[in-house]
């Protein structure tokens, strides 16, 4: 009796010459002259390919410990940036004033100069030089 194995060697033993022919037929256009002389833009793809390559042997491989130092630190200084970030009353998030609505940058100008509103108040005016008293001057105010 024969196995499974077997069965299915025996069957594809048949197609075996007419995979032959196929392998022959595709060795004979791969070998053809036309075939040989690559195209531009199979060209361009193996010099952009290439360039990469070199670039990548050249610059990142020997100093891959420096690009991660600089890929580290620009993680953190994104991580930093979106943590100070200060969510607006009505719960979006802005982190200038170029993103704001006019009534809130209202309100954020009016909080800017706030501080500067109340340290005027709080200093004496200035003494301006006294004006002569006439009595044309005392007439008036009277």
């Amino acid at each position: 009796m024969k196995t499974p194995r077997d069965l299915l060697f025996a069957r594809h033993q048949v197609a075996t010459p007419k995979l032959d022919a196929i392998r022959r037929q595709m060795l004979a256009e791969l070998n053809h002259q036309d075939a040989k002389t690559p195209s531009w833009a199979s060209c361009l793809a193996t010099g952009c390919l290439g360039g990469l390559t070199k670039v990548w042997e050249e610059l990142i491989l020997p100093s891959r410990r420096i690009w991660t130092g600089l890929a580290t630190i620009w993680i953190l200084i994104f991580a930093v940036n979106v943590a100070q970030r200060e969510p607006a009353p009505n719960g979006k998030v802005y982190s200038t004033p170029m993103m704001l609505s006019a009534r809130d940058q209202q309100r954020w100008v009016n909080e800017l100069f706030a501080d500067h509103a109340i340290a005027t108040e709080l200093t004496p005016p200035k003494n301006s030089s006294p004006r002569p008293r006439t009595k044309t001057a005392t007439f008036l105010l009277t």
